[in-house]
């Protein structure tokens, strides 16, 4: 395929978007250089303040969100349609050219129900990538939320729709499109020692390590669980910090900081 191992895949936290932020920006520069990307945005903070509003209960187990119906309807409408939008209206206004979707559209993710104990939250099975190969072929960038259509059986269960962290579905579309790099904005620096120190360089074998000895956790957790799904297929992750203005710019251009993650 035409884009197999040109495309980058960018997860954005969505803890990293301020109103100083200037992802978009970058996003835009790299599109004006004809770079090929694809978006993938969490958004976890304005969910569980949206349902704080609506007076909804909300707790996590090892960083991932339990989802029953009620907390579904919310994450939908927060992170595939405001977070969303406001992501591909702002690369509009700069002049950029970007397609909004969720998992659902086009059947891109479809996800199941690994840990009932999580509720309507699963993990990516299925990645449909024809349709953001067509996107970028025709020079867009897709932003994607995270929402995943249900597989088979969970549809036949009568759940049309999972709730899937972002990290997992970031590297998931990564995996799926061979991609040339993952990177993770974050709302951290890189990945810590146990000392607290920016790890620079991991592989597969020492992030295993990392994960035993118990100096990741939460989010974390999740996150380099999905980096070591992604470096099945993609010969480089980066997890940066994704609040240091202009960040991707540096990224491009090789100004490394944070955590680089490789095979071996």
């Amino acid at each position: 395929m035409e884009t197999e191992g040109k495309v980058i895949v960018i997860k954005i936290g969505g803890s990293t978007l301020g109103s100083t932020d200037t992802t978009m920006e970058d996003l835009v520069a790299l599109q004006n250089k004809k770079i090929s990307m694809v978006v993938v945005h969490g958004g976890a903070q304005l969910v569980t303040e949206w349902l704080g509003r609506l007076g909804i209960s909300t707790s996590f187990i090892g960083g991932l969100r339990v989802t029953d119906k009620q907390s579904l309807e919310v994450v939908t409408a927060v992170l595939a349609g405001l977070v969303n939008k406001e992501l591909v209206a702002a690369i509009e206004v700069l002049g950029g050219k970007a397609i909004g979707m969720c998992g659902i559209d086009g059947g891109l993710t479809e996800a199941e129900i690994k840990r009932p104990e999580l509720g309507l939250a699963g993990e990516v099975i299925n990645v449909n990538v024809n349709l953001l190969r067509i996107l970028l072929e025709a020079g867009y960038i897709p932003i994607i939320a995270p929402i995943s259509l249900g597989a088979a059986n969970e549809i036949g269960k009568g759940i049309k729709s999972v709730n899937v962290n972002a990290d997992n579905v970031a590297s998931e579309i990564a995996v799926a499109l061979k991609a040339q790099k993952l990177i993770f904005l974050t709302d951290v620096n890189g990945v810590h020692d146990s000392s607290g120190k920016v790890i620079s360089h991991l592989t597969a074998k020492t992030i295993k390590q990392l994960n035993s000895s118990g100096a990741t956790s939460g989010g974390m957790v999740v996150k380099v669980e999905a980096c070591l799904r992604a470096l099945t297929k993609v010969p480089v992750v980066r997890i940066i910090d994704g609040r240091v203005p202009h960040i991707l710019l540096r990224e491009m251009e090789g100004k490394e900081t944070g955590t680089t993650i490789t095979k071996g």
